[in-house]
């Protein structure tokens, strides 16, 4: 339940203030049948295609940074969220918000970058709108773009369908795009090669749904990281999880600077990563497709979705004990994506 009177950072870190947000005022005023069912993307039936729609914003800070930049996050960022449906992108828009005094290069860069990241993704940039605010009102470029995709026959993933006794797999290591973009922050200013994993996973999926068809969930752990997603998907499951600590794949670099900095890596932002959600007869075989691919290869069975009207997430830990996983209550890294 929302108890601030202004919006602050929290409402846009993924975490417990922005699920809030969303459910007590969009909801509230947005409310319908597809918007509550708290997806990606919503699948509308139209004659002759089940098509998926989505909308993202873009405001990361830095807007280069290691392994990418804004331009190419705001491509892979909209067909994540379509592939997380089980659809082959299609199309795109884009809209850009440009400050007054920002270099036409760097622009260009960017632009650049998203049309490499779009052309290699086999999607087209079909329509945009560009808007300029006075110096000082904005902070460089915002970038909002919409994704359009098509679902096969027989897809039905939501966040909606996780089932006790189903397994919980993670394609790859946890936490690299955090850590890259905190590496360039001013006010940090330590050193690391670790490079963003940013990364359209629209080609991996393909070959998850080939492998297993009913495939319950996907999600990409985007802000508020693998904690956010699987409280997203417990709440709208209705279901608890129990994962095991030591299962959970993260590069030592990350969880190194992750502990310099008082950091959770299961809060830490991801780009290029997808929770997958399957029955447990199934995942010896999804986890073979997916170490199959490039994007796939350090994949891991991490848990085991479990009967829990409370819907708890758990954590089982490398010394024996256990511990809740629960939405981040603050900010952890603002404008990460």
């Amino acid at each position: 339940m929302i108890d601030q009177v202004a919006v602050d950072m929290t409402h846009g870190g993924g975490g417990r203030a922005m699920a809030d947000l969303i459910s007590d005022l969009f909801i509230r005023h947005l409310g319908n049948p597809i918007l509550a069912r708290g997806d990606d993307g919503a699948v509308v039936d139209t004659p002759g295609a089940r098509l998926v729609l989505s909308t993202d914003g873009h405001v990361v800070a830095p807007l280069f940074f290691p392994g990418g930049d804004i331009g190419v996050l705001s491509v892979h960022g909209t067909i994540n969220d379509l592939a997380m449906m089980g659809a082959r992108p299609v199309y795109m828009t884009a809209g850009f918000v440009l400050e007054e005094g920002f270099p036409l290069a760097d622009l260009d860069r960017i632009v650049g970058s998203m049309g490499k990241a779009a052309r290699a993704a086999g999607v087209q940039v079909v329509s945009g709108d560009t808007k300029v605010v006075e110096k000082g009102k904005g902070d460089g470029v915002f970038i909002t773009t919409t994704g359009l995709g098509a679902v096969p026959d027989g897809v039905a993933i939501s966040a909606a369908h996780a089932r006790p006794g189903h397994a919980i797999l993670l394609s790859g290591t946890i936490g690299d795009h955090g850590v890259a973009i905190l590496s360039k922050r001013e006010n940090l200013g330590f050193e690391t090669d670790i490079l963003s994993d940013t990364a359209a996973l629209h080609g991996l999926v393909a070959a998850m749904v080939a492998a297993v068809p009913d495939i319950a969930v996907l999600r990409d752990p985007t802000r508020g990281g693998l904690a956010a997603a699987l409280n997203e998907i417990a709440a709208a499951s209705r279901v608890g999880m129990v994962l095991d600590e030591a299962a959970i794949p993260i590069r030592p670099d990350v969880a190194a600077a992750c502990e310099l900095l008082g950091l959770d890596p299961l809060n830490t932002a991801n780009e290029g990563k997808l929770i997958a959600i399957c029955p447990a007869e199934r995942s010896g075989r999804l986890l073979e497709a997916m170490r199959s691919h490039p994007l796939g290869r350090a994949a891991a069975i991490i848990g085991t979705v479990t009967e829990d009207p409370a819907t708890i997430v758990q954590m089982e830990t490398s010394f024996g004990g256990a511990r809740v996983v629960d939405w981040m209550s603050g900010e952890q890294l603002p404008r990460i994506c």
